[in-house]
């Protein structure tokens, strides 16, 4: 599943060596605009931002789309059946097939939603895949003072991302050699993904339960007092960062109401 597989970006790259923490408060400044316009210039706007990011990222546009492409079809879907199904098309018609008839007003709606979706998604992306797992942990108890509880919990989830993948290939690769094969019928091939996908769960419940009793072993959680390994800092190159996105975030907005196409979601 390469879906699953986890995206390695340049570590040299400046984004990822900001500190995560600060990528996540960059990132949140970016989705609290997103989630509180309805427009799609907004949503279009960040996203150039985004693209003219993407260099200083150390990921590869390849991988993002190999691995994000499922998010774009979900986005374009969604906004493809809002223009389709909605209840009532707004604007002078531009499209007429048939029955189909789409408005202008809805058609601008329906594909700003799906902006909106893939910024949403592309913001999300460039803010985690640029860090480390224990970089996360790290930042999440050191900056924010989260619980290391919490933060080892969620540096254990991220690692067990890429295992789950490989035990997804294994699986598969198992069952071909076992013969096991849906042929052409569509309904053998639901009823072995499901199988697949049970097997896959179970695997990683009992994974999940080897590790848990392998970290109380280890002594983790018995004392609320840890030291740190590694140390992170929040330096200027990082409140650089957090500053773009705001300004990004300004911009955006302030484009949007000159056009006046702006569109608040309590509106």
């Amino acid at each position: 599943m390469q879906l699953l597989t986890p995206l390695v970006p340049d570590p040299g790259a400046p984004l990822a060596r900001a500190n995560p923490v600060a990528k996540l408060v960059a990132a949140l400044a970016l989705l609290i605009v997103l989630f509180a316009s309805l427009d799609g210039v907004t949503a279009l706007i960040v996203l150039v931002g985004l693209a003219c990011a993407l260099p200083f990222s150390g990921l590869s546009p390849a991988g993002l789309i190999g691995r994000g492409w499922v998010v774009g079809l979900a986005a374009v879907s969604i906004g493809v059946a809002n223009i389709l199904f909605a209840p009532e098309q707004i604007g002078p018609i531009v499209v007429s097939l048939g029955p189909v008839r789409i408005g202008a007003e809805t058609l601008v709606d329906g594909l700003g939603l799906a902006a909106r979706l893939v910024a949403i998604a592309a913001t999300g992306v460039l803010a985690t895949a640029t860090s480390q797992p224990t970089e996360i942990a790290d930042s999440l108890v050191q900056q924010l003072h989260a619980s290391p509880r919490f933060a080892i919990g969620a540096l254990a989830a991220l690692r067990l991302v890429p295992l789950l993948a490989e035990e997804w290939q294994t699986i598969g690769m198992a069952r071909r050699a076992r013969g096991v094969d849906a042929g052409r019928s569509p309904v053998a091939v639901v009823r072995l993904f499901a199988g697949q996908l049970m097997a896959l769960l179970v695997g990683a419940v009992r994974r999940g339960s080897r590790m848990a009793l392998a970290m109380e072993a280890r002594g983790f959680g018995a004392s609320e007092c840890r030291t740190a390994a590694r140390i992170e800092r929040v330096t200027l190159r990082d409140l650089a960062w957090i500053a773009a996105a705001i300004c990004l975030a300004v911009v955006a907005v302030g484009v949007s109401l000159a056009l006046g196409t702006w569109r608040p979601l309590l509106s």
